[in-house]
């Protein structure tokens, strides 16, 4: 019942978001739109962007649903974009209100989930330290969070598929050879 619940939140908060921005919603204005009374609110959220970061967490976890290896990691950016393209509304409205740091908060976060994942996947078999796979996942996530803010930027005009292709033709191979520069059994025969 939780979820429902949650999920009925969510769907108001997006509906009021159609209407007015973020910063002029109030809780009373989502709880009267999904028929709850502000404690339901409450116990599940402690404000509004409370409830904004939930929905994007949920948003993002459906977008990476077992996309998390060398091989579909493409499928798993271009699902990110897809499910900020789907919520097209509601993340132009986040981005001007609560501020670009705010979005930039959740797209390093799913991102980052996404390509750890791909590093641990390439690393298989290699002796490589959790700080450099790490290194190599941020290295990567600020590059892509990047540039998926600046297509937020400029209205989400660019397809998806297009820029996911670029990137995947610009970083073919490039997170093993990377990990391979890592590998521990090489730094020290160089010592």
């Amino acid at each position: 019942m939780s979820q429902v619940t949650k999920r009925a939140l969510e769907a108001s908060l997006k509906n009021m978001l159609l209407k007015k921005p973020l910063d002029k919603i109030t809780i009373n204005d989502i709880t009267d739109d999904c028929g709850m009374n502000r404690m339901t609110f409450y116990y599940h959220f402690k404000d509004i962007y409370d409830l904004v970061e939930w929905s994007c967490e949920e948003d993002a976890s459906k977008a990476l649903n077992g996309k998390k290896t060398y091989d579909t990691w493409q499928q798993g950016l271009l699902q990110i974009f897809n499910a900020v393209l789907d919520n097209k509304p509601f993340i132009m409205n986040v981005y001007r209100s609560v501020s670009r740091e705010q979005v930039e908060l959740y797209l390093y976060k799913i991102t980052y989930k996404l390509l750890i994942d791909v590093v641990e996947d390439q690393a298989q078999g290699m002796k490589v330290k959790e700080v450099d796979k790490k290194f190599i996942a941020n290295f990567y996530k600020f590059a892509f969070v990047g540039l998926m803010l600046d297509w937020i930027k400029d209205d989400m005009r660019e397809k998806p598929e297009d820029i996911v292709e670029r990137l995947s033709l610009l970083i073919e191979g490039d997170v093993a050879k990377a990990l391979d520069k890592y590998r521990i059994d090489k730094i020290h025969h160089k010592e």
